[in-house]
Protein backbone atom coordinates (compact mmCIF):
# COMPACT_ATOMS: atom_id res chain seq x y z
CA UNK A 1 0.00 0.00 0.00
CA UNK A 2 3.19 2.63 0.86
CA UNK A 3 4.45 1.36 -2.13
CA UNK A 4 1.56 2.35 -4.39
CA UNK A 5 0.79 5.89 -2.55
CA UNK A 6 4.71 6.72 -2.97
CA UNK A 7 3.78 5.78 -6.85
CA UNK A 8 1.14 7.50 -6.98
CA UNK A 9 2.98 10.61 -5.66
CA UNK A 10 5.78 10.29 -7.82
CA UNK A 11 3.38 9.99 -11.17
CA UNK A 12 1.46 12.91 -9.27
CA UNK A 13 4.54 14.59 -9.37
CA UNK A 14 5.74 14.30 -12.87
CA UNK A 15 1.92 14.86 -14.26
CA UNK A 16 1.44 18.24 -12.64
CA UNK A 17 5.03 19.00 -13.98
CA UNK A 18 4.33 18.40 -17.09
CA UNK A 19 1.07 20.39 -17.23
CA UNK A 20 3.55 23.03 -16.31
CA UNK A 21 5.59 22.14 -19.06
CA UNK A 22 3.58 22.76 -21.79
CA UNK A 23 3.77 26.48 -21.01
CA UNK A 24 7.42 26.39 -21.14
CA UNK A 25 7.88 24.50 -24.02
CA UNK A 26 5.41 27.02 -25.96
CA UNK A 27 7.82 29.76 -24.30
CA UNK A 28 11.33 28.58 -24.65
CA UNK A 29 11.55 26.20 -27.40
CA UNK A 30 10.70 29.04 -30.32
CA UNK A 31 13.61 31.74 -28.38
CA UNK A 32 15.89 30.17 -31.69
CA UNK A 33 13.64 30.75 -34.20
CA UNK A 34 12.61 34.71 -33.31
CA UNK A 35 14.73 35.84 -35.91
CA UNK A 36 13.71 33.92 -38.79
CA UNK A 37 9.65 34.31 -37.77
CA UNK A 38 10.55 38.27 -37.32
CA UNK A 39 12.08 38.21 -40.99
CA UNK A 40 9.07 35.75 -42.06
CA UNK A 41 6.41 38.05 -40.96
CA UNK A 42 8.63 41.05 -41.63
CA UNK A 43 8.51 42.72 -38.38
CA UNK A 44 9.67 46.52 -38.90
CA UNK A 45 12.29 45.87 -35.88
CA UNK A 46 14.31 43.13 -34.90
CA UNK A 47 13.47 43.83 -31.27
CA UNK A 48 9.74 43.35 -31.90
CA UNK A 49 10.27 39.34 -31.70
CA UNK A 50 10.62 39.85 -28.08
CA UNK A 51 6.71 40.41 -28.46
CA UNK A 52 6.22 36.60 -28.94
CA UNK A 53 7.52 36.14 -25.37
CA UNK A 54 5.74 38.92 -23.84
CA UNK A 55 2.84 38.66 -25.67
CA UNK A 56 1.97 34.87 -24.69
CA UNK A 57 2.13 36.44 -20.52
CA UNK A 58 -0.18 38.67 -21.08
CA UNK A 59 -2.42 35.70 -22.65
CA UNK A 60 -1.74 33.37 -19.52
CA UNK A 61 -2.59 36.69 -16.62
CA UNK A 62 -6.01 37.11 -18.62
CA UNK A 63 -6.79 33.52 -19.19
CA UNK A 64 -6.28 32.30 -15.67
CA UNK A 65 -9.38 34.83 -14.91
CA UNK A 66 -11.26 32.33 -16.92
CA UNK A 67 -9.90 28.90 -16.05
CA UNK A 68 -9.42 29.08 -12.37
CA UNK A 69 -13.81 30.03 -11.62
CA UNK A 70 -14.88 27.45 -14.02
CA UNK A 71 -12.52 25.03 -12.52
CA UNK A 72 -14.10 25.84 -9.36
CA UNK A 73 -17.44 24.92 -10.55
CA UNK A 74 -17.07 21.86 -13.36
CA UNK A 75 -13.99 20.61 -12.08
CA UNK A 76 -10.16 20.94 -12.88
CA UNK A 77 -10.01 18.39 -15.68
CA UNK A 78 -12.56 19.64 -18.07
CA UNK A 79 -10.80 23.45 -18.02
CA UNK A 80 -7.82 21.36 -19.05
CA UNK A 81 -9.70 19.96 -22.30
CA UNK A 82 -11.11 22.78 -23.34
CA UNK A 83 -7.60 24.35 -23.28
CA UNK A 84 -6.13 22.09 -25.46
CA UNK A 85 -8.89 22.24 -28.18
CA UNK A 86 -8.43 26.31 -28.22
CA UNK A 87 -4.45 25.80 -28.09
CA UNK A 88 -4.71 23.96 -31.08
CA UNK A 89 -6.70 26.47 -32.70
CA UNK A 90 -4.05 29.53 -31.41
CA UNK A 91 -1.23 27.10 -32.49
CA UNK A 92 -2.88 26.92 -36.19
CA UNK A 93 -3.68 30.77 -36.33
CA UNK A 94 0.39 31.25 -35.13
CA UNK A 95 1.44 28.99 -38.39
CA UNK A 96 -0.91 30.74 -40.63
CA UNK A 97 0.04 34.14 -39.91
CA UNK A 98 1.07 36.45 -42.75
CA UNK A 99 1.45 39.94 -40.24
CA UNK A 100 2.88 40.58 -37.21
CA UNK A 101 -0.40 41.49 -35.76
CA UNK A 102 -1.58 38.07 -36.44
CA UNK A 103 1.50 36.23 -34.93
CA UNK A 104 0.71 38.40 -31.74
CA UNK A 105 -2.88 37.59 -31.76
CA UNK A 106 -2.22 33.37 -32.19
CA UNK A 107 0.59 33.75 -28.93
CA UNK A 108 -2.03 35.39 -26.88
CA UNK A 109 -4.24 33.45 -27.77
CA UNK A 110 -2.16 30.49 -27.04
CA UNK A 111 -1.26 32.09 -23.98
CA UNK A 112 -5.08 32.29 -23.02
CA UNK A 113 -5.49 28.43 -23.70
CA UNK A 114 -1.67 27.44 -21.45
CA UNK A 115 -3.76 29.34 -18.29
CA UNK A 116 -5.65 26.53 -18.21
CA UNK A 117 -3.02 23.88 -17.73
CA UNK A 118 -0.96 26.15 -15.54
CA UNK A 119 -3.90 27.21 -13.34
CA UNK A 120 -5.21 23.89 -13.25
CA UNK A 121 -1.76 22.28 -12.02
CA UNK A 122 -1.49 24.86 -9.12
CA UNK A 123 -4.81 24.31 -8.49
CA UNK A 124 -4.57 20.26 -8.23
CA UNK A 125 -1.53 20.62 -6.08
CA UNK A 126 -3.44 23.25 -3.62
CA UNK A 127 -6.61 20.55 -3.73
CA UNK A 128 -4.11 18.06 -2.80
CA UNK A 129 -1.38 19.39 0.10
CA UNK A 130 -0.85 22.36 2.02
CA UNK A 131 1.71 24.18 3.78
CA UNK A 132 5.25 23.81 3.96
CA UNK A 133 4.77 20.38 2.71
CA UNK A 134 2.82 22.18 0.17
CA UNK A 135 5.72 23.92 -0.81
CA UNK A 136 8.23 20.57 -0.67
CA UNK A 137 5.97 19.25 -3.58
CA UNK A 138 5.58 22.27 -5.33
CA UNK A 139 9.48 22.53 -5.18
CA UNK A 140 10.30 18.76 -6.74
CA UNK A 141 7.42 19.39 -9.68
CA UNK A 142 9.30 22.64 -10.45
CA UNK A 143 12.65 20.97 -10.69
CA UNK A 144 10.71 18.35 -13.11
CA UNK A 145 9.70 20.85 -14.87
CA UNK A 146 12.78 23.03 -15.21
CA UNK A 147 14.01 20.51 -17.33
CA UNK A 148 12.14 21.72 -20.59
CA UNK A 149 13.60 24.96 -20.23
CA UNK A 150 17.41 23.36 -20.04
CA UNK A 151 16.43 21.43 -23.13
CA UNK A 152 14.10 23.24 -25.14
CA UNK A 153 15.78 25.70 -26.87
CA UNK A 154 18.33 23.13 -28.41
CA UNK A 155 15.20 20.91 -28.80
CA UNK A 156 13.56 24.14 -31.21
CA UNK A 157 17.16 24.50 -33.20
CA UNK A 158 17.01 21.13 -33.78
CA UNK A 159 13.34 21.06 -35.35
CA UNK A 160 13.93 24.39 -36.90
CA UNK A 161 17.02 23.36 -38.69
CA UNK A 162 15.60 19.74 -40.06
CA UNK A 163 11.97 21.33 -40.73
CA UNK A 164 11.75 24.90 -40.28
CA UNK A 165 9.42 27.24 -37.66
CA UNK A 166 6.05 26.13 -38.43
CA UNK A 167 7.30 22.40 -37.05
CA UNK A 168 7.90 23.99 -33.31
CA UNK A 169 4.17 25.13 -32.94
CA UNK A 170 3.30 21.59 -34.32
CA UNK A 171 5.63 19.86 -31.85
CA UNK A 172 3.85 21.64 -29.15
CA UNK A 173 0.82 20.85 -29.92
CA UNK A 174 1.84 16.71 -30.36
CA UNK A 175 3.23 17.21 -26.89
CA UNK A 176 -0.06 19.16 -25.42
CA UNK A 177 -2.11 16.12 -26.72
CA UNK A 178 0.08 13.28 -25.09
CA UNK A 179 0.05 14.82 -21.45
CA UNK A 180 -4.29 15.84 -21.73
CA UNK A 181 -4.28 11.83 -22.62
CA UNK A 182 -1.75 11.12 -19.48
CA UNK A 183 -4.33 13.34 -17.18
CA UNK A 184 -7.59 12.05 -18.84
CA UNK A 185 -6.21 8.57 -17.91
CA UNK A 186 -4.73 8.11 -14.71
CA UNK A 187 -5.13 11.22 -12.85
CA UNK A 188 -8.78 11.41 -10.45
CA UNK A 189 -10.47 15.26 -10.32
CA UNK A 190 -9.26 16.56 -7.47
CA UNK A 191 -11.87 18.89 -6.24
CA UNK A 192 -13.60 18.13 -2.91
CA UNK A 193 -17.47 17.95 -3.90
CA UNK A 194 -17.71 20.34 -1.15
CA UNK A 195 -15.88 23.25 -2.42
CA UNK A 196 -17.32 22.98 -5.79
CA UNK A 197 -19.68 26.02 -7.00
CA UNK A 198 -22.14 26.89 -9.45
CA UNK A 199 -20.75 28.90 -11.86
CA UNK A 200 -21.71 32.36 -11.71
CA UNK A 201 -20.17 35.90 -11.61
CA UNK A 202 -21.02 36.32 -8.01
CA UNK A 203 -18.91 33.27 -7.60
CA UNK A 204 -15.95 35.24 -9.11
CA UNK A 205 -16.83 38.54 -7.40
CA UNK A 206 -16.94 36.57 -4.17
CA UNK A 207 -13.88 35.42 -4.83
CA UNK A 208 -11.89 38.53 -5.71
CA UNK A 209 -13.67 39.91 -2.37
CA UNK A 210 -12.29 37.32 -0.46
CA UNK A 211 -8.58 37.59 -2.05
CA UNK A 212 -8.31 41.27 -1.95
CA UNK A 213 -9.22 41.42 2.18
CA UNK A 214 -6.28 38.53 2.69
CA UNK A 215 -3.11 40.56 2.55
CA UNK A 216 -0.87 37.80 2.65
CA UNK A 217 -1.87 36.48 -0.56
CA UNK A 218 -2.23 39.93 -2.10
CA UNK A 219 1.73 41.30 -1.05
CA UNK A 220 2.98 37.90 -2.08
CA UNK A 221 1.13 37.82 -5.40
CA UNK A 222 2.62 41.68 -6.06
CA UNK A 223 5.88 40.18 -5.05
CA UNK A 224 6.32 37.14 -7.58
CA UNK A 225 4.88 39.70 -10.37
CA UNK A 226 7.99 41.73 -9.35
CA UNK A 227 10.01 38.85 -9.31
CA UNK A 228 8.65 37.47 -12.78
CA UNK A 229 9.19 40.53 -14.50
CA UNK A 230 12.78 40.25 -14.40
CA UNK A 231 12.34 37.25 -15.25
CA UNK A 232 10.32 37.72 -17.98
CA UNK A 233 12.72 40.18 -19.73
CA UNK A 234 15.55 37.17 -19.23
CA UNK A 235 13.41 34.88 -21.05
CA UNK A 236 12.51 37.54 -23.87
CA UNK A 237 16.02 38.92 -24.41
CA UNK A 238 18.42 36.25 -23.93
CA UNK A 239 18.64 35.29 -27.19
CA UNK A 240 19.38 38.87 -28.21
CA UNK A 241 22.09 38.90 -25.39
CA UNK A 242 23.90 36.09 -26.37
CA UNK A 243 23.07 36.05 -30.20
CA UNK A 244 23.36 39.14 -31.29
CA UNK A 245 26.15 41.26 -28.39
CA UNK A 246 27.88 38.16 -28.00
CA UNK A 247 27.58 36.42 -31.51
CA UNK A 248 27.09 33.02 -29.61
CA UNK A 249 24.27 31.46 -32.06
CA UNK A 250 25.99 28.27 -32.22
CA UNK A 251 25.99 28.17 -27.71
CA UNK A 252 22.92 29.89 -27.07
CA UNK A 253 21.52 26.39 -26.53
CA UNK A 254 23.64 25.39 -23.87
CA UNK A 255 24.36 28.75 -22.13
CA UNK A 256 20.33 28.99 -21.76
CA UNK A 257 20.42 25.25 -20.28
CA UNK A 258 23.48 25.73 -18.02
CA UNK A 259 21.72 28.78 -16.79
CA UNK A 260 18.12 26.60 -15.99
CA UNK A 261 20.35 24.23 -14.36
CA UNK A 262 21.21 26.77 -11.69
CA UNK A 263 17.44 27.30 -11.36
CA UNK A 264 16.69 24.15 -11.11
CA UNK A 265 19.58 23.10 -8.45
CA UNK A 266 17.99 26.03 -6.54
CA UNK A 267 14.27 24.63 -6.64
CA UNK A 268 15.73 21.07 -5.34
CA UNK A 269 17.51 22.41 -2.88
CA UNK A 270 14.16 24.21 -1.65
CA UNK A 271 12.31 21.14 -1.45
CA UNK A 272 14.59 20.36 1.45
CA UNK A 273 15.49 23.10 3.03
CA UNK A 274 11.60 24.59 3.06
CA UNK A 275 10.81 21.74 5.93
CA UNK A 276 13.42 23.07 7.73
CA UNK A 277 13.55 26.82 8.03
CA UNK A 278 10.13 27.80 6.36
CA UNK A 279 9.28 29.39 3.16
CA UNK A 280 8.82 33.09 4.24
CA UNK A 281 12.78 32.55 5.75
CA UNK A 282 14.06 31.20 2.41
CA UNK A 283 12.18 34.16 0.23
CA UNK A 284 13.92 36.81 2.33
CA UNK A 285 17.27 35.25 2.15
CA UNK A 286 16.75 34.54 -1.43
CA UNK A 287 15.58 38.43 -2.53
CA UNK A 288 18.64 39.60 -0.23
CA UNK A 289 20.97 37.57 -2.90
CA UNK A 290 19.25 38.71 -5.82
CA UNK A 291 19.56 42.19 -5.00
CA UNK A 292 22.95 42.64 -3.48
CA UNK A 293 24.12 40.53 -7.01
CA UNK A 294 22.35 42.92 -9.20
CA UNK A 295 24.10 46.00 -7.18
CA UNK A 296 27.63 44.05 -8.01
CA UNK A 297 27.20 43.96 -11.35
CA UNK A 298 25.59 47.47 -11.99
CA UNK A 299 28.89 48.92 -9.53
CA UNK A 300 31.41 46.92 -11.74
CA UNK A 301 29.58 47.41 -15.05
CA UNK A 302 27.81 50.73 -14.77
CA UNK A 303 28.72 52.78 -17.96
CA UNK A 304 30.52 50.12 -19.36
CA UNK A 305 30.04 47.13 -22.56
CA UNK A 306 29.20 43.81 -21.66
CA UNK A 307 32.03 41.91 -19.46
CA UNK A 308 33.28 38.50 -20.78
CA UNK A 309 30.24 35.64 -21.43
CA UNK A 310 32.12 33.90 -18.29
CA UNK A 311 31.36 36.38 -16.30
CA UNK A 312 28.16 37.43 -17.69
CA UNK A 313 27.24 34.24 -17.01
CA UNK A 314 28.22 33.72 -13.45
CA UNK A 315 26.43 37.01 -12.55
CA UNK A 316 22.97 35.64 -13.97
CA UNK A 317 23.54 32.69 -12.33
CA UNK A 318 23.62 33.60 -9.02
CA UNK A 319 20.67 35.61 -9.50
CA UNK A 320 18.61 32.62 -10.68
CA UNK A 321 20.07 30.41 -8.17
CA UNK A 322 18.32 32.99 -6.02
CA UNK A 323 15.16 32.82 -8.20
CA UNK A 324 14.79 29.45 -7.97
CA UNK A 325 14.28 29.61 -4.13
CA UNK A 326 11.33 32.42 -4.99
CA UNK A 327 9.53 30.90 -7.20
CA UNK A 328 7.69 27.89 -5.35
CA UNK A 329 7.54 29.66 -2.00
CA UNK A 330 5.97 32.63 -3.26
CA UNK A 331 2.93 31.03 -5.01
CA UNK A 332 2.68 28.93 -2.26
CA UNK A 333 2.98 31.49 0.74
CA UNK A 334 -0.26 33.81 -1.78
CA UNK A 335 -1.93 30.40 -2.13
CA UNK A 336 -1.80 28.99 1.40
CA UNK A 337 -4.96 30.75 2.85
CA UNK A 338 -6.83 30.59 -0.22
CA UNK A 339 -7.50 26.44 -0.23
CA UNK A 340 -11.23 26.58 -0.08
CA UNK A 341 -11.45 28.69 -3.79
CA UNK A 342 -7.76 27.19 -4.87
CA UNK A 343 -9.38 27.69 -8.65
CA UNK A 344 -10.57 31.11 -8.23
CA UNK A 345 -6.74 31.99 -6.12
CA UNK A 346 -4.83 30.12 -8.35
CA UNK A 347 -6.52 32.49 -10.78
CA UNK A 348 -6.08 35.70 -9.27
CA UNK A 349 -2.73 34.72 -7.75
CA UNK A 350 -1.26 34.39 -11.77
CA UNK A 351 -3.50 37.33 -13.48
CA UNK A 352 -2.77 39.66 -10.92
CA UNK A 353 1.30 38.85 -10.70
CA UNK A 354 1.26 38.96 -14.80
CA UNK A 355 -0.49 42.30 -14.72
CA UNK A 356 2.49 43.50 -12.27
CA UNK A 357 5.15 42.16 -14.34
CA UNK A 358 4.41 42.32 -18.12
CA UNK A 359 4.21 46.03 -18.25
CA UNK A 360 7.47 46.25 -16.31
CA UNK A 361 8.86 43.49 -18.27
CA UNK A 362 7.81 45.48 -21.49
CA UNK A 363 9.68 48.58 -20.41
CA UNK A 364 13.03 47.03 -19.10
CA UNK A 365 13.20 44.81 -22.61
CA UNK A 366 12.94 47.97 -24.54
CA UNK A 367 16.36 49.27 -22.92
CA UNK A 368 17.90 45.98 -23.95
CA UNK A 369 19.94 47.07 -27.21
CA UNK A 370 23.76 46.81 -26.92
CA UNK A 371 24.05 45.40 -23.31
CA UNK A 372 22.94 43.10 -20.58
CA UNK A 373 22.92 46.06 -17.68
CA UNK A 374 19.14 46.90 -18.17
CA UNK A 375 18.16 43.26 -17.00
CA UNK A 376 20.44 43.78 -13.75
CA UNK A 377 18.49 46.95 -13.17
CA UNK A 378 15.35 45.45 -13.35
CA UNK A 379 16.49 43.19 -10.87
CA UNK A 380 17.49 45.46 -8.49
CA UNK A 381 14.52 48.05 -8.71
CA UNK A 382 12.47 44.92 -8.42
CA UNK A 383 14.18 43.24 -5.33
CA UNK A 384 14.21 46.40 -3.23
CA UNK A 385 10.72 46.92 -3.86
CA UNK A 386 10.02 43.27 -3.00
CA UNK A 387 12.31 43.29 0.27
CA UNK A 388 9.67 46.67 1.30
CA UNK A 389 6.97 44.33 0.82
CA UNK A 390 8.47 41.86 3.04
CA UNK A 391 9.52 44.43 5.51
CA UNK A 392 5.72 45.55 5.85
CA UNK A 393 4.34 41.47 6.06
CA UNK A 394 6.78 41.43 8.63
CA UNK A 395 5.52 44.69 10.49
CA UNK A 396 1.89 43.89 10.24
CA UNK A 397 1.11 40.17 9.63
CA UNK A 398 1.62 36.93 11.30
CA UNK A 399 2.51 33.76 9.06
Amino acid sequence: MQKNNYQSKLEFIILMASLMSLVALSIDALLPALNKIGKAINFPDPKDSQLLITMIFLGLGVGQLIAGPISDSIGRKPVVYIGFILFIIASYICVSARTIDQMIFGRILQGVSLSAPRTISVAMIRDTFSGNYMAKIMSFIVVIFLLVPMIAPALGKIILELYGWKSIFYFQVLFGFLVTVWLWKRQPETLNFKYKKPLSLRLFINGLKEFLKNKQAVIFTIISGLITSSFMVYLSSSQHIFEEQYNLSEEFPLIFAGLSLSLGLATFLNGNLVIRFGMLKLVRISTIILVFTSIIYIFLFFEKSNPSIEILFTFFSFEFFAVGFLFGNLRALAMEPLGHIAGIGAALNGFLSTIVAVPIAGLIGQWVDETAMPLFYGFSICGILSLILLAYLRKHITI
